[in-house]
């Protein structure tokens, strides 16, 4: 593509702008090229949410397209037809958006791990709307989902992913049909270790709270002038908080472990698509 540039600059003749028709071709080029990270930046959870401006996550997409066209080869715009046009269009925001919803899916283990949490400590009032999703999210959840992110950014996760979609461009390259019975498959999967991985991270922590809440049960029980709700509620909030203080450290291990299993995931997916 920069040679197309090159070459056609060279040819320019004696009125000016007769031969740029060329930087239509370098524009069809890099849009093809940003399509699929263009998607993969909307539906990812870190870029596409809403603490990431629309025009970072923009030219955030044409730079990757940049340096994919230079890399790449991109099929000619004019060698498709109008109704190919739009399958290979589709196809590559099927492929972002299908990559971006996975890794999505992987990080909703942390929000649905402190969601039971919350409301097993009795904490589910102290919620507050979510700018990402659009509703009201427990404190637990939404704190729970930034130490996901930061640990994942910690260890570049970032740019572990952004290279598994640059790389899916040498066996998936634009204009190529992918197996997408693989990426329903990867979605489903990446579904059933969410909830694998939710239970994992609160398990522990339900666990000890289901025994507070049994001695709890038997104190009121034998001293009955003892009101559930100003002498249980005190102690529930007050564990939970002594066991999140002491559990940091394993939570930290598990968030690492979940943020790893995340990115190994979208790389299988996308190996996987190339026998489409």
């Amino acid at each position: 593509m920069g040679d197309l540039a090159i070459s056609n600059i060279g040819t320019v003749g004696m009125l000016p702008g007769i031969n740029l028709q060329f930087l239509m071709e370098l524009l069809a080029g890099l849009f093809l090229a940003s399509l699929r990270f263009g998607a993969f930046l909307i539906a990812s959870p870190f870029f596409g949410g809403s603490s990431t401006p629309l025009q970072v996550r923009i030219i955030m997409g044409i730079i990757l397209g940049v340096a994919v066209v230079n890399n790449v080869p991109i099929p000619d715009w004019q060698s498709f037809s109008a109704l190919t046009g739009i399958q290979v269009i589709l196809t590559e925001l099927a492929i972002g958006i299908g990559s971006g919803l996975i890794l999505t899916i992987w990080f909703s283990a942390a929000l649905l791990a402190g969601e039971k949490i919350a409301s097993s400590a009795g904490l589910g009032f102290a919620a507050q709307i979510d700018p990402d999703s659009g509703g009201q999210t427990p404190v637990v959840s939404k704190t729970f989902a930034l130490f996901l992110t930061v640990i994942f950014l910690s260890w570049n996760g970032h740019l572990v992913v952004l290279r598994a979609v640059a790389d899916s461009y040498q066996f998936l390259p634009v204009g190529v049909m992918p197996n997408f019975p693989v990426l329903v498959q990867g979605g489903i999967a990446a579904a059933g270790s969410m909830f694998f991985a939710a239970t994992i991270i609160m398990l522990p922590l339900t666990a000890f709270l289901l025994a507070i809440n049994l001695v709890i049960g038997v104190i009121t029980r034998s001293a009955p002038q003892l009101n559930l709700f100003s002498f249980g509620f005190p102690i529930s909030m007050l564990g939970i908080f002594v066991l999140l203080f002491l559990w940091v450290d394993v939570l930290g291990g598990a968030m690492d472990d979940l943020s790893h299993a995340a990115s190994e995931n979208i790389q299988f997916v996308l190996g996987a698509m190339r026998d489409g």
